[in-house]
């Protein structure tokens, strides 16, 4: 294994930032760290860096233990790299903003003209090589940033938020390189995120850090409702203009504001016949589709944006034309 972390806590004066029995990274797999802002998925992405150190708690790299001795991890820092959310250029040309971790590491010349071309086809970025690295634009320096990362031939990738700060053409292209190193690089990779469908498309395993705490998932499909009933006298909650769902609790006040938590996996894809008229059947429209794990993820526009997971097998037999919420 890469990395087994026991019984880390991490506080910030009397704040608890992290607090994770155990946690286990596998080599040559992709990982993302899911959570909301102030959750610790920067700090423990630091930690794994090497960057910071735990309040308390062990982690062994690789099956050695690490010891907070500034050579040791001075060492530890050339096999795992992070790139910031927002990574700083120095104020040169490209080509020497990767050639800079090289020179340091005592890589000849030639050598050193062999990754940068390399690694700038990479992200590519090869036609800036003599650009200024203050004029790129954003998902330009993110790009630049990588590629000066993976010059320097890392065991880990750490990336903390890696497309959230970029336009719609450079997250693709960050999402394939993420993709062709861990494929043919085998280089495990761990980065952050808010998108849950990013990290569904892009990660083999995804982790999720609620106030620290690492959470067997995170909720999707959450919405404000209003209880009501229908014409029936049954107890209803309206999360939207055109949505009402009938629910079995009793006795509860109507007019009352609610927060609405739909499982994903509870929702049932319908055929385009009768049973759309049963309770709780949805029409919408799919706007996305990818796979996750053995699983198909959708997303269906019905006024609100509603994801749901099924079976592949499920999603061979039957077009996704309505929702069924039992």
């Amino acid at each position: 294994m890469v990395y087994l972390v026991s019984q880390l806590t991490k506080f910030y004066g009397e704040k608890n930032v992290l607090d994770i029995p155990r946690l286990v990274i596998e080599p040559g797999n992709i990982y993302a760290l899911l959570g909301t802002n102030g959750a610790g998925k920067t700090t423990l992405l630091n930690i794994l860096g090497f960057l910071e150190s735990p309040t308390s708690g062990s982690i062994h790299y690789r099956s050695q233990s690490v010891r907070n001795i500034e050579s040791e991890l001075q060492r530890l820092r050339k096999e795992v790299i992070l790139v910031d959310q927002h990574p700083i250029l120095f104020t040169t040309t490209v080509y020497k903003n990767l050639e800079f971790g090289l020179r340091i590491r005592g890589i000849g010349k030639n050598k050193r003209a062999r990754i940068i071309d390399e690694m700038l086809d990479l992200v590519g970025m090869q036609h800036f090589a003599k650009a200024r690295a203050q004029h790129l634009s954003g998902g330009e320096t993110q790009r630049v940033a990588i590629a000066r990362s993976l010059a320097l031939e890392p065991r880990v990738f750490l990336c903390d938020e890696p497309t959230a700060s970029v336009d719609v053409e450079n997250q693709n292209i960050i999402i394939n390189i993420i993709k062709q190193i861990n494929e043919n690089k085998k280089i495990t990779v761990l980065f952050t995120t808010h998108d849950r469908l990013l990290a569904a498309g892009l990660a083999h395993h995804t982790l999720v850090l609620d106030h620290g705490r690492l959470v067997a998932s995170v909720y999707e499909n959450v919405f404000s409702g209003v209880l009501g009933q229908d014409s029936s006298g049954n107890l209803c909650c309206a999360i939207h203009d055109k949505i009402s769902l009938q629910i079995p609790q009793k006795n509860l006040n109507t007019g009352r504001r609610v927060r609405v938590v739909i499982d994903p996996e509870k929702i049932d894809l319908m055929d385009f016949d009768d049973r759309a008229r049963e309770l709780n059947s949805i029409r919408g429209r799919v706007i996305r589709v990818m796979a996750e794990n053995s699983k198909v993820r959708l997303v269906v526009d019905a006024g609100i944006n509603i994801a749901l997971l099924i079976s592949q097998k499920k999603y061979e037999q039957i077009r996704p034309l309505f929702l069924f919420l039992p």
